[in-house]
C-alpha cells in the first residue's frame, strides 16, 4: 500500500525496474469494486476499470452514468464508500487532489482553472514556481514553459495575459499546467466542447504526441466519431455500472451509443420544408451591444428568423454570442439598432415582457443562468410563470399545482429525478440541462433562443431535445441555435450564420457548408 504523507508519496521497496512510472506494468490504472452513495443514489456500483499505459481510454455513458463521480474518485475530490485504486501495481489512497497530483495525475476540466489576469506562465507555474532564494524566479519559470510549449506544438506566448487569449489557446495553457506538473494520466474532460475543428485536431495531435512519450490520458466526451478518431479503446456505463469496454478497431460508433442508452439511437436529420417568409419570428436591424468592459462586442448584427426555421449561429465562444443573447433577452443594454419580435419593438422592455410576447430561452450557462441550484425542481420548472393561473391566485403560490405540473415535465422530458421537490443542485448536469429545456419548452414558445442547449447531453438525450427543437419548429415557432456543435447546426439548421468578433461573417446553407469552410469562417478567415 502506498502511504501519502506531508504530501509525498511512499512505496515499499520493489525489485529494480518495477518503479512506479515503470513500463513494466501493462495495466497503468486499476480501479476495482469502485462504489460510491449519495442520498437515494447508487453513484458507482462496484465499478471495475483499468486503463493500459501508453493509450487514450474514452469514458462515455449518459448524464448520471456515474462518470463525473468515478473521475472525482480518481482526482481526490470525492472518497470512495468502496473499493481500491492502483496505479502501475501499487495499490494507493487519494484523499485529495494534491495527492492525486502527487500521484502524477492530473485533470483539465471542462471549465478552465485559470487566473484570467494572469501570465500564461503564471498561470501554469500556480503553486509550483521555481524559486531563486525568497523570490519567484520569473526567466526560470518562463523559460520552463518556453520549452514544454515548443516540445508538444503547443504554440502560446509565456508572457501573454490569459484574459487576451481565445478559448483554443486557453485549453493548450490548461493542457501546459498538467506537463508542468510532470503528469503521467491524464484526465480530460469534454475537451473539444468550446473548439473549432481545427483547434479539435490540434488537440488530437498534442494527445498523441503525448502518449508517444509514454504517457497515459482518459478521455470523456459524448462526441463519439471523437472517440472513434483519437482513443484505442472506450469504457461505458450505464446508471452507475459498467456496460462493458470495446476496441475501437473492432467496433462502431452505433454500437457505443447503443451501449450507452439501452437501445438503437438514430440521428436525427434536418427534413427540408417550405419556410413561412412573411411571417417572421426575429428581427435584429443593425444591432451594437457593449460587454462589461464597455467595449463593443456585437458590432452592427442583423437577421431575421421566420416562423417554422432554424437558423444556427457557428462560432468560438467569445466572439459576441453572450453579450448578444443577454441583449436578446432583455438583460443587457442596446446601444444601437432595433429588436423585433414577432414585430413588436422589444428593444427596451423588459425580459418578462419578451416572455410574454412568446419567447423562451435557454441560455449557454445552465448554473449561473438557467437554474436556482439550491431550489427545487417544482420552483425551477415553474420559475418563469408562477405569477399566472393556475400556478397562482391573489398572490397565493398553488404549490400542489406546480408540482403536479413539475411531474409532468418530468415524464415528458425523461427527467432522471426522485420527484418534484428534490434541490436541482443534486441532479447531473444533463438532467440539470433537461430541467432547463422542460421548463422553456413545455409550453408553445413562438420564439426559442437556444445557446448551446446540448452541451453535455448524451446521445440519447441530445436525440431528445433535438426531436423537440423540430416540434416546435413544425408548429410554426422560429429557433436561433446558438452552438459551438458544427455537427449540431449542420444536422438541424436550415441556415447557418457564423459570428467571428461580434459580426455576421458569413452565411451557409447546411447542402453546402463544410466543417471546414465553418471553422475557417470561426476563425475569421472570410476569404
Amino acid at each position: 500500500m502506498a502511504i501519502i504523507t506531508k504530501g509525498v508519496v511512499l512505496f515499499p521497496p520493489k525489485p529494480e525496474g518495477m518503479g512506479l512510472h515503470s513500463t513494466f506494468f501493462m495495466t497503468y490504472l486499476q480501479m476495482t469494486g469502485i462504489t460510491k452513495y449519495f442520498p437515494g443514489v447508487v453513484a458507482n456500483d462496484a465499478i471495475n476499470f483499468s486503463v493500459e499505459q501508453g493509450e487514450i481510454h474514452a469514458l462515455v455513458g449518459e448524464n448520471g452514468a456515474g462518470k463525473s463521480t468515478l473521475m472525482k474518485i480518481l482526482y481526490g475530490m470525492e472518497r470512495p464508500d468502496a473499493g481500491q485504486i492502483t496505479i502501475a501495481g501499487h495499490p494507493v489512497t487519494i484523499p485529495n487532489p494534491q495527492a492525486a497530483i502527487n500521484l502524477g495525475i492530473d485533470m483539465v476540466h471542462q471549465h478552465f482553472q485559470l487566473v484570467p489576469s494572469l501570465t500564461v506562465a503564471e498561470n501554469v507555474a500556480l503553486g509550483h514556481e521555481p524559486r531563486q532564494g525568497p523570490f519567484v524566479d520569473r526567466a526560470a519559470m518562463i523559460a520552463r514553459v518556453e520549452e514544454l510549449s515548443t516540445r508538444f506544438g503547443l504554440r502560446v506566448d509565456p508572457t501573454t495575459t490569459v484574459a487576451d487569449l481565445s478559448v483554443g489557446v486557453q485549453q493548450r495553457v490548461e493542457i501546459l499546467k498538467l506537463l508542468y506538473r510532470d503528469a503521467k494520466l491524464l484526465i480530460l474532460d469534454e475537451p473539444s466542447a468550446v473548439l473549432t475543428p481545427q483547434e479539435v485536431e490540434d488537440l488530437f495531435d498534442v494527445l498523441r504526441r503525448l502518449i508517444e512519450e509514454g504517457r497515459t490520458a482518459i478521455f470523456i466526451t459524448h462526441k463519439l466519431p471523437e472517440v472513434m478518431s483519437v482513443c484505442q479503446r472506450a469504457t461505458v456505463l450505464r446508471r452507475g455500472k459498467v456496460v462493458g469496454t470495446v476496441t475501437m478497431a473492432e467496433t462502431q460508433p452505433e454500437t457505443i451509443a447503443q451501449m450507452m442508452v439501452g437501445r438503437d439511437v438514430h440521428t436525427i436529420q434536418r427534413q427540408p420544408r417550405e419556410i413561412a417568409r412573411s411571417e417572421l419570428r426575429l428581427i435584429l436591424r443593425d444591432l451594437h451591444v457593449k460587454d462589461d468592459r464597455d467595449l463593443p462586442a456585437v458590432r452592427g448584427v442583423s437577421l431575421t428568423v421566420n416562423a417554422g426555421e432554424i437558423v444556427g449561429l457557428a462560432g468560438v465562444e467569445g466572439n459576441g454570442q453572450q453579450e448578444l443573447i443577454e441583449a436578446l433577452v432583455g438583460i443587457r443594454a442596446v446601444e444601437a439598432g432595433d429588436i423585433l419580435l414577432n414585430r413588436v419593438n422589444v428593444t427596451h422592455e423588459k425580459n418578462r415582457f419578451r416572455r410574454e410576447e412568446g419567447m423562451a430561452i435557454i441560455p449557454q450557462d445552465r448554473n449561473r443562468q438557467g437554474l436556482s441550484p439550491l431550489s427545487t425542481l417544482a420552483d425551477n420548472v415553474t420559475a418563469t410563470r408562477y405569477y399566472q393561473r393556475p400556478f397562482s391566485r391573489f398572490g397565493v403560490l398553488a404549490t400542489g399545482v406546480m408540482r403536479d405540473f413539475t411531474r409532468q415535465a418530468i415524464d415528458q422530458f425523461d427527467i432522471r429525478v426522485r420527484g418534484p421537490n428534490v434541490r436541482v443542485q443534486t441532479l447531473s448536469g444533463g438532467n440539470a440541462q433537461k430541467v432547463v429545456v422542460a421548463r422553456e419548452l413545455a409550453e408553445l414558445p413562438t420564439m426559442i433562443l437556444a445557446a448551446q442547449p446540448t452541451r453535455g447531453l448524451d446521445v440519447g438525450a441530445i436525440q431528445f431535445v433535438h426531436s423537440e427543437l423540430f416540434r416546435l419548429r413544425d408548429e410554426n415557432a422560429g429557433i436561433l441555435l446558438i452552438s459551438a456543435d458544427l455537427d449540431e447546426l449542420l444536422a438541424i439548421s436550415d441556415r447557418i450564420l457564423v459570428l467571428f468578433e461580434g459580426e455576421i461573417v458569413g452565411e451557409l446553407s447546411p447542402e453546402t457548408a463544410t466543417r471546414e469552410r465553418l471553422g475557417l469562417l470561426m476563425a475569421g478567415r472570410v476569404n
